[in-house]
């Protein structure tokens, strides 16, 4: 019969997929994995603060049903690379509803920037692209 481990000793422990689809930053200090919801979150917040920006476009009829938290990234895909599994960076697709009656060329490039550099400043995570989606024009509330 097979002695039991050692308190002590190291066990390899089951991989969370939720984790290890994040983004990583390594160091010879160790890892740091941010996962897609959080930077999810740093876009949704960004891009609302935006001058022009109404609110985040719905993903279909369940996203009008969604609570705060979950409406903040509506609309948000962040992914690794170009899309395709290729270069490093994040690469960030959102939609947007911006207020009618602006330059929409404008806005997106104000969100672009921002979303960019606001990514970059608190992850530490090189941006590869941000595509922005005017989804729709309203009049503010």
């Amino acid at each position: 019969m097979p002695a039991a481990p050692a308190a002590t000793e190291p066990r390899a422990r089951p991989s969370n997929p939720g984790v290890e689809a994040g983004h990583t930053l390594s160091s010879e200090l160790g890892r740091i994995t941010i996962s897609s919801d959080a930077i999810a979150h740093i876009v949704g917040e960004t891009a609302r603060e935006c001058y022009g920006v109404v609110g985040m476009a719905a993903r279909g009829p369940v996203g009008k049903l969604l609570g705060r938290r979950e409406r903040l990234t509506q609309g948000i895909q962040i992914s690794h690379g170009s899309g395709d599994g290729s270069g490093d960076g994040v690469t960030i697709d959102l939609r947007v509803i911006v207020e009618y009656g602006l330059n929409l060329a404008e806005v997106a490039s104000t969100i672009r920037n921002r979303v960019s550099y606001e990514v970059g400043r608190l992850t530490g995570l090189p941006v590869r692209a941000v595509e922005v989606h005017i989804d729709d024009v309203r009049r503010s509330s």
